[in-house]
């Protein structure tokens, strides 16, 4: 597999915010979200190339129980649903963090973090807007995310920039039958100080709506950078 990078950490995001993690961050996304926070994944990628045995060998050094694997987008790694099942033969809780575009056959996975892409986005300025059109295409398969609510034990994860991304986070979770307790919602942001100055009115949406405000505990930790 086509690794950008692995590393054992704190989970920073959703209901196992906290938890001791081994990360296995494949490379190469079909999305290209104008404020992704792992550019070295998708809009310019750096990998290396990893046997499944050489994944399983770090995990089985690092591990405390639990495997993220993550992106990028890692659901459209040819051997994802392969590794995921040697990971379950390992006796592995394995998350898998993806947008919910795509969904390979034979994946095994404990905790699906769902985290589909709002129009908010969708980069019109970047690169004079060449990634618009692929990207508007790609970023919502409700076909793919009901069998995901369905198949899986999950959680949804919005990443939420402006109070006007409430009507598509409410149309969406409606879509989904997703219950409220189900529904994170995450501040758009890099730092600690962006975070901050959406963390006010995004919790008092929570607050209203039933929903999880989520942190980036690994931003406060650690601050954005790899291996973290």
């Amino acid at each position: 597999m086509n690794i950008s990078e692995m590393f054992y950490s704190i989970q920073g995001e959703g209901i196992l915010s906290g938890v001791p993690s081994v990360f296995i961050r494949t490379n190469y996304c079909n999305l290209r979200c104008v404020w992704c926070d792992t550019p070295y994944t998708s809009w310019q990628p750096e990998g290396r190339e990893v046997s499944l045995d050489g994944i399983c060998a770090f995990v089985e050094e690092h591990t405390r129980g639990h495997v993220v694997l993550t992106g990028g987008e890692p659901l459209i790694a040819p051997q994802a649903a392969e590794l995921t099942r040697r990971l379950r033969d390992m006796g592995q809780h394995i998350t898998v963090e993806t947008a919910g575009t795509v969904l390979p056959e034979g994946l095994a996975c404990d905790l699906m973090s769902i985290s589909p892409k709002l129009a908010n986005s969708t980069p019109h300025q970047r690169e004079g807007g060449r990634w618009v059109a692929q990207h508007e295409r790609l970023r919502l398969n409700i076909g793919v995310l009901k069998r995901l609510t369905t198949e899986f034990a999950y959680q949804l994860k919005f990443v939420v920039a402006e109070p006007e991304d409430l009507v598509e986070i409410l149309g969406l979770a409606s879509a989904l039958r997703t219950p409220a307790h189900s529904v994170l919602l995450m501040p758009e942001g890099v730092t600690r100080e962006e975070l901050l100055a959406r963390a006010s009115w995004v919790s008092e949406v929570c607050k209203r709506e039933g929903f999880r405000y989520c942190p980036r505990l690994h931003i406060e930790l650690y601050g954005n950078r790899k291996g973290v």
